[in-house]
């Protein structure tokens, strides 16, 4: 097995988009209120959300106990649902469409290594949510994602492709099983 010089890990070429201060702010503010289970209060998390640079649509539900790397990297339309220990780890941009459900426990993961180089050089890609989506239960969304309108990824199924509008996806790695159908009831 080759030796690797651990001494050469240098990803000083990514740039979170922020100063120290204002990660530092955040690091804060992310961990006492959108960590604490124990903090509800949905519109001021919204306001907080803003003034981090996020880019917040109306009739917005951010639930307790969910992890946002960087709010200023972060775009969520009108009347979309965030859910019970969700992460953004958005070292690229997350932009999330209106009227899309993000299920409890799901990864939106904007960030890799690579495994074939020696000093796991990291990868960052955009995730795009389109509007109607529902990202499922412990499910997990990879960078360079576009999630199209209406698509629908399963409970605990990975999505390292685009999935198609009106698909849905189950599986590791997610495979399309059917078309959603939507009645106007």
């Amino acid at each position: 097995m080759p030796e690797t010089d651990l001494s050469k890990f240098n990803n000083s070429w990514y740039k979170s988009g922020a100063g120290v201060m204002k990660r530092t702010a955040w690091f804060l503010v992310n961990a006492t209120v959108f960590q604490n289970r124990a903090f509800p209060l949905v519109k001021f998390k919204i306001f907080l959300l803003k003034i981090f640079g996020a880019k917040i649509g109306k009739g917005v539900i951010i639930k307790p106990s969910i992890n946002i790397k960087y709010p200023w990297r972060l775009a969520i339309g009108d009347y979309s649902w965030i859910g019970e220990n969700v992460w953004i780890d958005n070292l690229e941009n997350v932009e999330i469409g209106a009227n899309c459900c993000i299920s409890q426990g799901a990864l939106l993961l904007c960030g890799n290594h690579d495994y074939k180089k020696p000093n796991f050089d990291l990868i960052i890609g955009k995730i795009t949510v389109e509007d109607g989506v529902w990202i499922g239960a412990k499910s997990i969304v990879t960078g360079n994602v576009v999630c199209g309108s209406h698509s629908v990824l399963s409970v605990n199924s990975v999505a390292s492709k685009d999935m198609e509008s009106f698909g849905i996806y189950r599986g590791n790695p997610a495979e399309k099983i059917k078309i959603r159908e939507i009645s106007e009831q």
